[in-house]
C-alpha cells in the first residue's frame, strides 16, 4: 500500500511540475513582449522640448504602422548619427543623448519603435528592420550615405548591425551590444527551449559578417546586463574591420558619464587616430 501511495504521489508531482513547466513556458512566449520592451507612450500632441535645434518627422508605413522621430542639425555639420536606442522608455528621454554628438559637429536622428512614444503599430522583429531600412532610406535623400553614421545601443545594436549590413554607411558604432538576442535571453531562460520559444532573435553576429564598412564597440567592462564578453566575440568575427573600445569600469547605462567615452567618440568621428588605426589594420586587434 505504502509503495502504491508513493507511486501515485510520485505521478502526481511529475504532473504538476510538467503542467508548471509548460505553464511557464506558455506565458513567456504569450508575454514576452512586455519582458524584452518597456515602452513610454506618448500622447500624439506631446511637445518635445530639448535645448538644441531639432525637427519631429513622421513616417507612415504600409501596414498602417507609424514611425516618430527627432533630427537634430547644427551648421557646417560633417554629417549624421543614425541612432538606434534601446528597450525602454520613448526619444523624449533619449533625445539628451543627442548632445553628445552634435557637440562633435553631428548631426543626430533618432526614432522611437512601434509602441514607444508616439510610434504605432504591431511589433515584430521584421518590422524593427524594415522600418529602420526605411528612415535609413530617407536619410540618404537627405545626406551622402558616407556621411552616415549608424549608431546601435544595447538592444538598438542588433537593429543597427542589420542596418549596416543592408547598406554601405560611413561606419557602424554599436554601444554595449548583444552576441545575440538568443545568447543573451538564454543565459537567464537556459531552463526553457528558448530556441522554440524566442520570437526576436536579432542574430548581431550574423549581421556583423554582412557588414563592409569600419566598425567600432564600445563597451563597459563591468556590465552586468550585457557582458563584454559578447563584444569580445563580436569583435571576434571580424578582426580586420572592428576594433572594440572597452571602458574600463563602466556598467550598461552609465558609458556617457566616463570620459573615454567620448575621447573615444571624438577621434572616430572626426576620423583621428583610432578611426585611421582601424584603416590601416592588417592583423586583429583590440584595445585592451
Amino acid at each position: 500500500m505504502s509503495s502504491v501511495f508513493t507511486l501515485t504521489f510520485l505521478s502526481f508531482s511529475f504532473f504538476v511540475f510538467v503542467l508548471i513547466y509548460v505553464g511557464l513556458c506558455v506565458i513567456f512566449y504569450v508575454f514576452q513582449h512586455y519582458f524584452f520592451f518597456r515602452p513610454e507612450v506618448l500622447p500624439k500632441h506631446f511637445q518635445y522640448n530639448y535645448p538644441f535645434p531639432f525637427e519631429e518627422v513622421n513616417f507612415d508605413m504600409e501596414d498602417g504602422g507609424n514611425i516618430n522621430g527627432i533630427h537634430f542639425k547644427v551648421p557646417n555639420a560633417k554629417g549624421v548619427i543614425c541612432y538606434f536606442k534601446g528597450n525602454s522608455r520613448s526619444i523624449k528621454g533619449w533625445g539628451k543623448f543627442a548632445r553628445d554628438f552634435i557637440g562633435k559637429g553631428y548631426n543626430f536622428f533618432m526614432i522611437d519603435y512601434r509602441g514607444f512614444g508616439k510610434s504605432s503599430g504591431k511589433r515584430t522583429e521584421a518590422t524593427l528592420y524594415n522600418d529602420a531600412q526605411i528612415v535609413y532610406k530617407w536619410l540618404m535623400q537627405q545626406y551622402p550615405e558616407q556621411q552616415i553614421v549608424v549608431y546601435g545601443r544595447s538592444m538598438g545594436s542588433g537593429i543597427g548591425a542589420r542596418i549596416a549590413s543592408w547598406n554601405n554607411p560611413k561606419m557602424l558604432i554599436l554601444d554595449s551590444p548583444y552576441y545575440s538576442f538568443f545568447y543573451q535571453v538564454k543565459q537567464y531562460g537556459f531552463w526553457m527551449p528558448i530556441k522554440w520559444l524566442l520570437r526576436y532573435q536579432m542574430r548581431t553576429d550574423r549581421f556583423l559578417k554582412k557588414v563592409s564598412c569600419p566598425v567600432f564597440i564600445l563597451h563597459g567592462t563591468r556590465d552586468r546586463l550585457i557582458s563584454f564578453k559578447q563584444s569580445k566575440m563580436l569583435q571576434a568575427l571580424i578582426p580586420d574591420r572592428c576594433l572594440l573600445l572597452p571602458i574600463q569600469g563602466g556598467g550598461h547605462n552609465d558609458l556617457p558619464s566616463f570620459p573615454e567615452y567620448h575621447e573615444y567618440l571624438y577621434d572616430i568621428l572626426h576620423e583621428e587616430v583610432i578611426y585611421q588605426k582601424l584603416m590601416e589594420l592588417k592583423t586583429p586587434i583590440s584595445v585592451l
